[in-house]
């Protein structure tokens, strides 16, 4: 069990790391109110965007929230906000070497630049090849490998200098707009597009020909990981490193060398060791493989500050994609205090039977 001091942190030690419970729950210490109070709580979460890049990138510091909430928004990102990415492939011809099975999973792949809040879930009961403007976005792939007209194989072999598209690439994905989509929504820098231009889906020799339909609809990354917005979403502790005594010359080297670029500077004549931005540290531990220097430094994870990376796929910028999961927290929240109302009051709905042990 943690002591209080050290009840807001993880120590690191060489071989594991201490207290990393979260324990800031009622009744874990005698005397000391964990209860959960909505002052509180505004008072100590905030949330803190440290870089955000072209709408892809973004990293920001969550502060005051359990670990449970923490991995709930990282969950719900991955696997529960919507988007849109091709399900049906309807192959006219495919003379490639790739078989349609697997273009078509390479095709599921290519993320979708259109916003899903402007479309509606296709119906279970629809069948594939059902469209309708509402639920689906419709795209074409027409490609042949033609020989150049100027082509001289005598003096190259290479096959770009032989052959017109022998590469097919997710540029040549046509979108074909379904009665009044390209007249909405979806006009100018907004229209429905792959998020990638070079996105390698094949290669042609002389007059193969790739031919196909492809319908997109709305589903989350639960389902497919197609459907999922992020590339990666991931939040580590954020470090907390200090210095027991003061380290100058060749130890401060060796201090400064045990930790990512950028976290230890040599300051000053003597180049002493000066922690400058422990948040950018890997954590390798290299420093507790130096005998000397081991017992020198104090390495805690402070529990309640998280350092979120969201690195969106392209198709919802990332800003988009962390408050749509607070969104849907929110709303997962709201769904079970109402069940949890019912029981209480012992309603039971027609439509909704919840039964109360």
């Amino acid at each position: 069990m943690a002591t209080m001091e050290s009840r807001g942190r993880a120590n690191v030690t060489e071989l594991y790391i201490e207290d990393t419970a979260y324990s800031r729950y009622p009744g874990n210490y005698w005397g000391v109110d964990d209860s959960w109070k909505a002052e509180r709580f505004k008072k100590l979460a905030k949330v803190n965007i440290e870089r955000y890049h072209c709408g892809r990138e973004l990293e920001l510091d969550i502060f005051g929230i359990a670990p449970a909430i923490a991995n709930a928004y990282r969950r719900i990102m991955l696997a529960e906000i919507p988007t849109m990415a091709f399900e049906h492939v309807f192959i006219n011809n495919n003379t490639s070497v790739i078989q349609d099975e697997m273009l078509a999973h390479r095709l599921g792949m290519i993320p979708i630049k259109v916003d899903p809040t402007k479309f509606d879930w296709k119906p279970t009961s629809a069948p594939p090849e059902s469209t309708a403007r509402n639920h689906t976005i419709v795209f074409e792939l027409k490609v042949k490998c033609e020989q150049l007209p100027d082509a001289e194989p005598e003096k190259s072999g290479r096959r770009e200098d032989l052959y017109k598209d022998y590469k097919v690439f997710s540029k040549h994905l046509k979108w074909i707009p379904l009665a009044d989509q390209a007249k909405t929504h979806f006009r100018g820098k907004n229209a429905i597009r792959p998020v990638h231009q070079k996105i390698l889906i094949a290669k042609l020799s002389k007059n193969q020909e790739i031919d196909l339909r492809l319908h997109a609809v709305k589903g989350i990354g639960r389902d497919h990981a197609k459907f999922s917005p992020v590339a990666t979403a991931a939040y580590k502790l954020m470090p907390d490193i200090k210095l027991k005594e003061r380290l100058v010359g060749e130890q401060a080297k060796r201090f400064k060398d045990s930790f990512s670029d950028g976290v230890v500077e040599l300051i000053g004549d003597e180049g002493e060791a000066k922690v400058v931005n422990a948040r950018i540290d890997s954590g390798s531990r290299n420093i507790f493989r130096h005998a000397d220097l081991k017992d020198k430094v104090q390495y805690d994870l402070i529990k309640d500050h998280y350092i979120f990376n969201i690195e969106s796929t392209g198709a919802i910028p990332a800003i988009d994609i962390f408050l749509q999961s607070c969104d849907i927290l929110g709303s997962k929240c709201e769904t079970f205090l109402k069940e949890l109302n019912l029981c209480r009051s012992g309603v039971n709905d027609s439509s909704s039977m919840i039964e109360c042990k």
